[in-house]
């Protein structure tokens, strides 16, 4: 390789997520800064740096303020508690636009999310000097009208946003193929499209994006190999205890464990790709109310360069790791994992329920000089350019939005002045 030839970083961080560090901005701020701060010690100190997160690690923004509703401890009654609170913002829009409760819940927070989101994520990628690839959020797509933000449609969308180190944008992309969890039964959100994904040359490779499931699906990886990608970032949450068996195989065929389903991913994209040759694949752990989610975080690439054979629990050993998170249990035979799985998620009542490995992982990659241009800005990236820039902003939050909380007092107050009003007339 030539001196021209990129020399850089990877850093993943496999983090554990609660219910309690999404309830406050200022709880947010340090559960994402904390995970900077972890990653810290693994920077390389000449070389770029890209920071990778886990995807929908904006997701549980929703319950902000929402105190009572995290205290359910289930997601469907959360989500109904947050509807009644936020009722004269959300209510509207489900009759409006015609979406579902926890869609119409999503957009009337959507502005202060993903002002909270991009803010936090910025001044992370400006402190620490790197190129941070966000994980995702639910994001509407933006336009510009003026100086303000305005959403475009009723879409929601699984979306991570790629950063520069100095804060800038570099790109935006949305998931294509989502799982039951995120369809209309459950967060409902709205499948991007293929023709949607580009590849981002940088200084850390020229970057392409298949969050979680897109990663297995061979047209995306395809798409994104016909566009010059060399580094695949698949930031993910799985929602299920890692070593049960595959949530989604096709009909008439008996699931795998899951570990073994996981090689189809980032790990076989590097072993057969012509294009890709690395792939970082970051993944958070920890029981969200009661919702589980576990895995085993991994950086893959070319054999020569990889670690001894390794591989996930529950799988052979072989060539292309690059770095790979160890699991809470790496002895015993497959009945013994598979108990250790579901003792760990949530509602087990066993003594080591919630309890995940979390840490960070790194690797040095190497890359010839990119050949391939910078695609043209979306209009949605536009928006959110011209806002990390500071000569955008949202729009202001709608009345509804203001009344939050306080409307079943309003509404007791009225009632009251009415009786009242009504009792003096009959006197």
């Amino acid at each position: 390789m030539s001196s021209s030839d990129r020399q850089f970083r990877a850093t993943l961080v496999q983090p554990k997520w609660s219910v309690s560090d999404f309830l406050t901005a200022q709880r947010f701020r340090a559960w994402m800064g904390g995970q900077l701060e972890r990653a810290r010690p693994h920077l390389h100190p000449a070389h770029p740096n890209l920071v990778v997160l886990t995807e929908l690690n904006g997701l549980p923004l929703v319950l902000r303020g929402g105190w009572i509703a995290a205290a359910t401890g289930k997601f469907e009654w959360a989500a109904g508690l947050l509807f009644v609170h936020h009722l004269p913002a959300a209510l509207p829009l489900m009759l409006r636009e015609k979406v579902s409760p926890i869609r119409a819940l999503q957009l009337a927070r959507a502005d202060e999310s993903a002002a909270l989101y991009l803010n936090v994520c910025q001044s992370l990628a400006r402190e620490y000097r790197v190129y941070l690839v966000s994980g995702s959020t639910p994001m509407p797509n933006y336009r510009l009208k003026g100086g303000t933000l305005r959403r475009h449609g009723p879409d929601l969308y699984n979306q991570t946003v790629i950063l520069a180190p100095d804060g800038s944008l570099i790109g935006a992309a949305s998931k294509v193929y989502l799982t039951p969890d995120e369809e209309a039964g459950g967060v409902d959100l709205s499948p991007g499209m293929l023709t949607g994904l580009r590849v981002f040359p940088t200084p850390v490779g020229d970057l392409g994006v298949a969050i979680s499931l897109d990663a297995f699906r061979p047209e995306v990886i395809a798409w994104l190999e016909a566009r010059g990608c060399t580094v695949l970032l698949q930031p993910d949450a799985n929602g299920s205890p890692w070593t049960g068996k595959e949530g989604l195989y096709p009909a008439g065929q008996t699931p795998r464990d899951q570990p073994l389903a996981w090689l189809e991913s980032s790990w076989q994209i590097t072993a057969t790709s012509r294009q890709i040759r690395y792939a970082v694949n970051p993944m958070v752990v920890g029981n969200l109310l009661d919702l589980s989610f576990d895995g085993q975080s991994a950086i893959t690439g070319p054999a020569a360069e990889g670690l001894e054979p390794c591989s996930y629990v529950m799988t052979e050993s072989r060539p292309g790791f690059l770095a790979l998170m160890p699991w809470v249990l790496a002895g015993g035979g497959p009945e013994a994992l598979r108990a250790a799985g579901q003792q760990r998620k949530a509602g087990s009542g066993h003594a080591l329920e919630n309890t995940y490995l979390t840490g960070v992982l790194h690797a040095d990659l190497r890359l010839l000089a990119s050949v391939i241009a910078v695609p043209e800005p979306s209009e949605h990236e536009q928006a959110l350019a011209a806002y990390l820039e500071g000569s955008a902003r949202f729009a202001a939050p709608p009345l509804g939005q203001y009344m939050a909380g306080w409307w079943p007092l309003v509404l007791a107050g009225m009632l009251l002045w009415g009786l009242r009003t009504l009792l003096k007339r009959r006197r």
